[in-house]
């Protein structure tokens, strides 16, 4: 997919740059492997503000997403590639031969008409899904389980893939995005190629409002906030916070380490570049 820019008719468009859509799916979604998406503004269910920055935003369906790709040794065929308002990637419905329809995340460069299958002995070809352990190694994936079964939690993102450089017995090791490399048991499934609309994160809004449709709201400094609101708040005259950066609730905000997960450190054999 191409960038698409802008005449700068308005001072929004001036500066917008999104992605071209014009070959995706015009019409609505397929209306089986949709339901309703409430808001919840970032309040709890008693009201509280708990999730800050959130509210508004345009009305969206949610399209039922197959992440555990579990129909086995039947081949499907692409209908179509669409929009998902839901996630930065473009996602593809899919149709098996005994008449039943699905959506999945589409890998890059899938067309109208490719066949697909999830086996255990599949072509390796993008889009198809299996296990890793019969996955070759330096192969890219995008869509990977962390349980056997639980359905793809890594690499679901805009231009995402990890690479599987290495395999035995029990788990394979799988290099990131991020330059993390993990372990994961060879029985959990991925999916093969890179994850499509790589251009997404050289979108540029051009205006507040179109933050706003996102349903993002505007992020008030912490210096320009009252002592009882934060930590850099208050001060004689403009003050520049007075003490290292932190957050609302006095965590560092200079990259200090906050993951408390030690039972699964184990599974983490190098850390990621941040």
């Amino acid at each position: 997919m191409a960038l698409k820019k802008y005449k700068p008719n308005t001072a929004g468009q001036r500066g917008l740059v999104l992605t071209e859509r014009s070959e995706l799916h015009k019409g609505s979604p397929f209306k089986k492997l949709t339901k309703g998406l409430t808001k919840s503004g970032g309040r709890n269910n008693f009201g509280h503000l708990t999730s800050r920055r959130q509210g508004g935003g345009h009305k969206r369906k949610y399209r039922i997403i197959d992440f555990k790709r579990n129909i086995l040794d039947k081949e499907a065929k692409v209908e179509r590639i669409e929009y998902d308002p839901n996630r930065t990637a473009n996602i593809a419905l899919i149709k098996y031969d005994n008449d039943v329809y699905s959506y999945i995340i589409s890998p890059q460069n899938l067309k109208i008409g490719d066949k697909l299958i999830s086996s255990e002995k599949a072509e390796i070809k993008t889009g198809n899904c299996m296990q890793l352990k019969n996955i070759p190694t330096d192969t890219l994936i995008h869509n990977i389980e962390m349980k056997p079964g639980k359905g793809g939690q890594l690499n679901r993102s805009a231009g995402t893939y990890s690479q599987l450089i290495g395999k035995d017995a029990e788990y394979a090791q799988i290099k990131l995005s991020s330059g993390e490399i993990r372990m994961i048991r060879v029985e959990c499934r991925a999916t093969i190629g890179m994850v499509s609309n790589p251009d997404n994160k050289n979108i540029k809004l051009g205006k507040a409002g179109r933050k706003r449709w996102m349903g993002i709201r505007p992020v008030v400094r912490g210096v320009a906030m009252n002592p009882v609101d934060h930590p850099h708040g208050g001060g004689e005259g403009r003050t520049s916070g007075g003490r290292n950066p932190v957050s609302r609730k006095g965590f560092s905000a200079k990259g200090k380490k906050t993951r408390k997960n030690k039972r699964t450190d184990k599974y983490i054999l190098r850390r990621g570049k941040k």
